[in-house]
């Protein structure tokens, strides 16, 4: 027989390299309900898998360690009933196909994001988000449509027989009742309605500062507390923290009970607002969300249209009317963090006598050479650092230690996911939205391709010429130099989590070499600080970043003081 054996096991090997294998393969299918909607939708359909189960899955898209599974295709005219299919091919993050999604149990979701048609004044017609009050957040916007989240199981051979029907609709958002203290306005804009071809609208919360009523005589200065969309006004409370609340823990400060400290600031504020010595002024934080993002970036934009002149000579003249405003540049202040820091910035720069100063904190990328770790002018990529043998991710955030979790691809990647077309509602892409030209198609021109990150110099250009806020002061300082003497203050964390700190020394190394006039103004720094420290050299950042509205009243005043013109009311609103 061991002469036979070879031959046996030839043929016996032979057939078992001939039985076909299952291949390993994704079949999701996607609907949704004639009860959530009987309409045709275009927009964005997302596909979420978790294995965490302490939230919803749609709860639950970051870019970071912790982030779940996401999936996302366009549709247009999906009707009741209609089935998407997610199979291999549809593009994801952190896995880029289902393929890869390893075996185990899953939380399964699905959530459309619907888009609204906009014919431009410009002559394109565009699909994307509008907002619906929730300062476009896609996980949470009235309007939009979602499922339950059910249970499956992902095996060695991929997903298959999957229905999920999405049957919940996303209900309205109630909007914040008027106070005494607080008031809520909106008003048409008629330039924004022109360039979106439909009515547009611009709101704000106005803090009222005490005795408003009892001295009808008065005029009060402005400030412009700018920052991400606020559903009311934020930082003020007239009673004590609840004394049943439960202490939260912050993970981004590691400060244990931060939401009764929040409270207590907030409580503090109130009671320095009603202070004899505190000056009397108004306060404003302004809802200016687009179709692309939960604010415009306060600027006019070839894709998101005149919001700068918007804001600056329609919605702040309207504020002070009907609130008593001076109504005059000197009287006009500038603040915020972050978003909020390159808003002040930008629209003192791009507005110089219309507001009287501004405090920058934390701003976003001011000079596109350190645009966060990349230069759009002079890199090939924005994703890997230029070598010739050995590929390396540009980090995109870190802690105060230089701790990495998150590069620059991966925010680009999500982003991607979550909307073609700068449509993602994230960070990435309202720059794309804010300081691109208007591609042919009416969607904003891609700074680089979304997927490789090869930068296009020719957009970068445009951005130079337009929102690079170092380049357009050093190109026409001979003209904006005495307008701006004085009114630039700029802080940030030398940590900050996004780099920004690179772009402000960029910034400072011009700001401090200007001369006919010197610009007599102020950048500083926070030692180890992360974002968004905001100038305050005595409290950590997590009780800092509270105080916007009292901690620059002193150079406020000091700058009023010294600037006001002759004849000015410097009285009238200095009651105790």
């Amino acid at each position: 027989m061991k002469h036979f054996l070879p031959f046996l096991i030839i043929p016996i090997l032979f057939l078992c390299s001939c039985t076909p294998k299952k291949d390993k393969g994704t079949s999701i299918a996607v609907s949704f309900s004639d009860t959530a909607s009987a309409e045709p939708l275009d927009g964005r359909l997302l596909l979420m898998l978790s294995t965490n189960d302490e939230k919803e899955p749609r709860f639950q898209i970051n870019p970071g360690l912790d982030g779940q599974l996401i999936f996302g295709m366009d549709v247009e005219g999906m009707k009741p009933g209609d089935t998407k299919i997610f199979d291999d091919s549809v593009f994801g993050f952190p896995y880029n196909s289902l393929s890869e999604v390893p075996p185990g149990a899953y939380s399964v979701q699905a959530l459309l994001h619907t888009y609204e048609t906009f014919n431009l004044s410009t002559g394109h017609t565009v699909k994307l988000p509008m907002d619906n009050g929730e300062g476009q957040q896609w996980n949470k916007s009235p309007g939009n449509l979602y499922s339950k989240p059910f249970k499956i199981t992902v095996s060695d051979k991929g997903i298959q027989d999957i229905e999920v029907v999405m049957n919940q609709v996303i209900p309205p958002i109630e909007e914040p009742e008027d106070t005494k203290w607080i008031k809520h306005i909106k008003i048409k804009s008629e330039k924004l309605s022109e360039f979106w071809g439909r009515d547009m609208y611009l709101g704000a919360h106005i803090l009222l500062p005490k005795g408003f009523e009892e001295h009808p005589e008065a005029k009060y200065p402005l400030m412009v507390f700018h920052g991400h969309f606020p559903d009311d006004f934020g930082g003020f409370r007239t009673t004590p923290p609840d004394p049943d609340m439960e202490p939260e823990y912050s993970a981004r400060f590691d400060v244990e009970g931060y939401n009764i400290i929040q409270q207590q600031e907030a409580y503090n504020f109130y009671k320095r607002w009603n202070e004899p010595d505190f000056p009397r002024f108004l306060i404003i934080e302004i809802q200016h969300p687009t179709p692309y993002y939960d604010d415009s970036y306060a600027v006019n934009s070839a894709n998101q249209g005149p919001y700068g002149d918007a804001i600056t000579y329609e919605l702040i003249p309207y504020i002070e009317e009907q609130f008593r405003g001076m109504g005059e540049g000197w009287s006009r202040f500038l603040y915020g963090g972050s978003t909020g820091g390159w808003e002040a910035l930008a629209v003192q720069v791009k507005y110089p006598e219309e507001y009287n100063g501004c405090f920058a904190a934390c701003p976003d990328p001011i000079d596109f050479r350190a645009y966060c770790l990349a230069n759009i002018y002079e890199d090939k990529n924005a994703y890997y650092y230029e070598s010739a043998h050995k590929p390396f991710e540009v980090p995109g955030h870190r802690d105060y230690l230089g701790h990495t979790d998150i590069s620059v691809k991966d925010y680009n990647h999500l982003e991607l996911v979550l909307g073609t077309k700068s449509r993602s509602g994230q960070q990435w892409d309202i720059w794309e939205a804010t300081y691109s030209p208007q591609g042919e198609d009416g969607y904003p021109e891609r700074l680089w391709d979304k997927m490789t990150g090869d930068i296009d110099h020719g957009v970068a250009e445009y951005w130079k010429e337009n929102y690079d806020l170092r380049y357009i002061l050093e190109r026409d300082w001979d003209k904006l130099g005495e307008k701006l003497r004085g009114k630039i203050h700029i802080y940030c964390g030398d940590m900050d989590n996004y780099y920004l700190n690179n772009a402000v020394y960029l910034m400072e190394d011009f700001l401090e070499n200007t001369s006919d006039p010197y610009y007599e103004g102020e950048v500083d720094y926070g030692d180890r600080a992360e974002h968004c420290w905001n100038g305050d050299q005595e409290n950590p950042n997590h009780i800092s970043r509270l105080r916007y509205n009292s901690m620059y009243v002193p150079k406020i005043m000091k700058r009023i003081a010294e600037s006001a013109p002759k004849g000015a009311d410097l009285t009238s609103w200095q009651y105790q």
